[in-house]
């Protein structure tokens, strides 16, 4: 179960619905596991935009608590602040970190230009709980910074007369776990470029369906670590705010092989 709270600034609100994705596990606007090209919620290049929302994630032996807002300027510039809470339900604990985004649209338009829309994002991650954990399993750092490239495209009339939305985001970390675990390891601390990709395609103006994929490194000997997986559905309940659930597999994480579950999201962008 979610919940969120919002403020409301003095413009906003004059893109498409459902152009701005909805908020990512990291805070930043996409799909649940990855950012994508676009821009938090409705803003266009005369409006200031806020989201805030909220999601909770239920695997087999973990669960996953996020808070966050974005604030996209103009349509040009987007800020994020992500608060995530993992509780360890079998091992016992809880591991935290705060995350601080920015994302800047470097060009395009996710409807009409044909390359889609790109942008380019940093995301500083720091562990506030658990940094002793981290390090127990071997992470090198507890904190970290991700860089990334997304782009996204709405094709019309693609799927049976339907829309279909892609994005593909190339990401340079060394982050375990999401940095949940901490930053590199004994097997590697290096950065690497990790793929994500996700597809949606829109059964109506009012609902998504798709599958995400967000390859992750494996920077620790004590425990393999496996890409995530989901397949989502998406309600756009109105132009502000939205809905969203999906079917999780995560793989192994910290040792415990198939971590399956689901999540549930709620947002509000204005």
């Amino acid at each position: 179960m979610c919940w969120l709270a919002a403020t409301s600034p003095a413009l906003a609100g004059s893109r498409l619905a459902g152009t701005g994705g909805v908020m990512a596990i990291e805070g930043a606007s996409g799909g649940g596991l990855s950012p994508w090209g676009v821009l938090a919620g409705t803003a266009s290049d005369i409006d200031i935009g806020v989201t805030v929302g909220a999601t909770r994630a239920d695997v087999d032996d973990y669960h996953l608590v996020v808070s966050g807002m974005a604030v996209n300027f103009y349509d040009r510039l987007e800020l994020s602040l992500a608060n995530q809470r993992l509780a360890l339900d079998t091992l016992g604990g809880h591991q935290a970190q705060d995350i601080y985004g920015a994302k800047l649209r470097l060009f395009g338009d996710v409807l009409y230009r044909p390359w889609g829309i790109w942008s380019l994002g940093v995301q500083h991650k720091q562990l506030v709980e658990g940094r002793e954990l981290a390090r127990a399993v071997g992470a090198r750092n507890t904190s970290g910074n991700d860089v990334y490239l997304a782009g996204s495209k709405l094709f019309f009339d693609a799927v049976a007369g339907r829309n279909l939305l892609v994005n593909t985001t190339l990401r340079s970390t060394t982050a375990n776990q999401g940095g949940l675990l901490g930053f590199g390891g004994d097997r590697n601390d290096h950065r690497e470029l990790m793929v994500e990709s996700s597809v949606g395609l829109f059964l109506n103006p009012d609902w998504l369906v798709g599958v995400e994929y967000r390859q992750k490194p494996d920077n620790l000997s004590f425990a393999r670590e496996d890409g995530w997986r989901d397949v989502y559905v998406a309600w756009l309940i109105n132009k502000h705010v939205s809905l969203t659930g999906a079917l999780l597999d995560l793989g192994s994480i910290a040792g415990i092989e198939r971590q399956r579950g689901g999540y549930l999201s709620l947002q509000l962008s204005l």
